[in-house]
């Protein structure tokens, strides 16, 4: 059953966080954090993209970065730019998009139950990409940036939410990059913090929807300081870490989609023909289409579209992995007929996350950039949740989920 428990946050004051905010470390390259943080001396850029305090071209990876990461958490501390709660909270965080609302808890999510699965992951993790994120919590001492995490859906949390969201909320912006509504509020009632608590010590399972790199960095740097520790009692504020938990319900989960720069040297009437092999392949014109079902796929080559059903067999109703698209696209296509076996490495492929749009997808091909485009049909957060509980992993690049959670709301402090 999972463990949570409220912690002292670290905030900003409600008329700064417009300034503070900003998006995640891993959705933006370096030059991009550097621009939108422009002359805003206040941006987190500055602590979870600091190579922008260094000359261009400075390696995000360089070791001055990450202790310019620590400076700069500190000196935001100093002045007031982040201040830290007098008691101990959770908090609840809304996100629209398109006129949908989804709400989730903020919470310290426990360390054990990242070790021994009751947090469930649904994706492999490179050690380089952990390594880079247990620097950043290390030198911080912190989590500047929270974890997203989904939940069974639960009508005693829906209804405590729905109470608070009839409030005014502590925070209300829109984001100006993406114009996503962002709201925030403080849930200090003891009686509320009991009732939050006890409903997810009834949980058999939490499950990681985005963020399996800094999920495994924050557990495994509060192991370490467990391990490090002479007088360990396991209720140290590092045997936790922050997530924002939202019930799956609410979740959207977007189309993951793939671009390749050749076809392995087939001709296009080649390529369509091994297609056909294992898909019912129909041309639908010039105009842009969008995969309908499960199993149904969007090609995009030479200007026009076309629709690839995966006939029967092609795939295993009761292996949920074969029977995700992803699976069968990266099996039947991109393996077997284009020999892109490691979709981690290969530089012939890319993936555009589905808020792009698939005019991203024919931008790119038409722009000779890109041979070919593949739409996929989004997975849903049900096929997650059981490809978690069977203990499987998915393909890699299979999940887009939106909206992203905005960074510099709030902080966990590992001590």
């Amino acid at each position: 059953m999972a463990t949570i428990k409220p912690f002292r946050g670290i905030r900003p004051p409600k008329e700064l966080v417009e300034r503070v905010e900003s998006r995640p470390y891993d959705v933006l390259e370096s030059d991009e954090a550097r621009a939108e943080a422009g002359d805003n001396e206040m941006s987190l850029y500055h602590i979870i993209k600091p190579e922008i305090d260094f000359p261009e071209g400075t390696s995000e990876y360089d070791p001055r970065v990450y202790e310019k990461a620590a400076e700069n958490f500190q000196k935001f501390q100093d002045k007031g730019w982040l201040v830290q709660d007098d008691k101990e909270n959770y908090y609840i965080y809304a996100q629209t998009m398109n006129g949908k609302t989804q709400y989730g808890l903020v919470i310290g999510a426990y360390v054990d139950d990242y070790m021994n699965g009751t947090i469930k992951k649904h994706e492999l993790t490179r050690r380089d990409k952990e390594e880079d994120r247990m620097k950043h919590v290390r030198v911080n001492n912190a989590n500047i940036e929270p974890v997203f995490f989904a939940y069974p859906d639960n009508e005693v949390l829906d209804k405590l939410i729905m109470r608070y969201a009839a409030t005014e909320p502590v925070y209300d912006f829109i984001a100006p990059i993406d114009g996503f509504g962002h709201k925030f509020w403080i849930v200090s009632d003891e009686a509320d913090i009991k009732t939050i608590t006890e409903e997810f010590s009834k949980m058999p399972a939490l499950y990681i929807a985005d963020g399996h790199h800094r999920s495994a960095a924050a557990a495994l740097v509060g192991a370490e300081k467990a391990k490090q520790n002479p007088n360990h009692r396991g209720d140290e504020e590092y045997n936790y870490f922050m997530a924002v938990a939202f019930q799956a319900s609410q979740l959207t989960v977007l189309d993951y989609n793939r671009v390749v720069k050749d076809l392995n040297g087939l001709t296009s009437a080649q390529f369509l023909d091994a297609l056909r092999k294992n898909f019912i392949v129909e041309d639908k014109g010039i105009d842009i289409y969008k995969p309908a079902r499960l199993h149904e796929f969007s090609l995009y080559l030479d200007g026009h579209w076309f629709a690839l059903t995966a006939k029967e067999g092609t795939y295993d109703n009761n292996d949920p992995i074969g029977v995700l698209d992803v699976d069968i696209s990266s099996r039947l296509i991109l393996d077997e007929i284009l020999k892109i076996g490691d979709l981690r490495s290969s530089k012939r492929i890319d993936f555009v996350g589905g808020l792009r749009g698939l005019v991203e997808l024919k931008r790119r091909v038409d722009s000779g950039e890109m041979r070919a485009a593949l739409a996929l049909y989004p997975v849903s957060m049900k096929q997650i949740m059981d490809i978690a509980d069977s203990g499987k992993i998915m393909p890699p690049k299979a999940t887009w989920f939106e909206p992203k959670l905005r960074s510099g709301l709030v902080i966990h402090k590992l001590s």
